[in-house]
């Protein structure tokens, strides 16, 4: 690599480590607090004013749960596949799709039959999201509103508002799913 690559990719570090700070919700203070660096060397270090240290870093890394190779932006080497493993929860399966570390979270679920009379459990938190109806059918609910998507739906919404999405029957629906905590949208372009 060479000077000038390496520059850049030196300079690349503090926006990484400000946009993981903020989208951990934490203040200067408290990464301060938790990494006993001083509030000035971690705004030095984010606006690109120090230079970044492994020993800097690794307390970062570790506090932002991101690896090393994230928060400097490394070229990815080896094999670029995700070997997602399955998490299931109250009957439904939840496929990982992405590492855990990029900032938009890709997913796959399948939801097990109910009966429609059944009401839908919702939540809330930061962040938008975007779903695909790959087969079956979908019963969406944001805030008070109950949409059903058939296979080929989708539907984008602020995740801040109550949410919960379920199966429209007694057949499981298998859905895709975008998530971005940080609030970035999905945007899609064609040629």
């Amino acid at each position: 690599m060479d000077d000038s690559c390496l520059e850049a990719v030196l300079q690349a570090v503090g926006p990484r480590l400000r946009n993981a700070r903020k989208g951990r919700g934490l203040t200067l203070a408290r990464v301060a607090d938790r990494t006993g660096f001083s509030v000035s060397t971690l705004s030095r270090l984010e606006s690109g004013t120090r230079r970044p240290s492994l020993d800097l870093l690794i307390p970062l890394s570790g506090i932002y749960r991101m690896p090393m190779d994230d928060l400097v932006g490394a070229p990815q080497v080896g094999d670029p596949r995700i070997h997602p493993r399955p998490i299931r929860r109250d009957g439904a399966i939840y496929l990982p799709l992405t590492r855990q570390t990029s900032g938009v979270h890709a997913f796959k679920m399948i939801l097990p039959g109910r009966s429609p009379r059944l009401p839908i459990e919702q939540r809330a938190h930061d962040g938008v999201e975007w779903i695909y109806v790959l087969s079956g059918q979908a019963r969406l609910k944001v805030g008070t509103e109950v949409t059903v998507l058939p296979a080929g739906g989708a539907a984008q919404f602020d995740t801040r508002m109550p949410h919960g999405i379920v199966s429209a029957g007694s057949e499981a629906v298998e859905v895709l799913g975008l998530f971005s905590r940080q609030g970035e949208h999905l945007h899609v372009q064609g040629r």
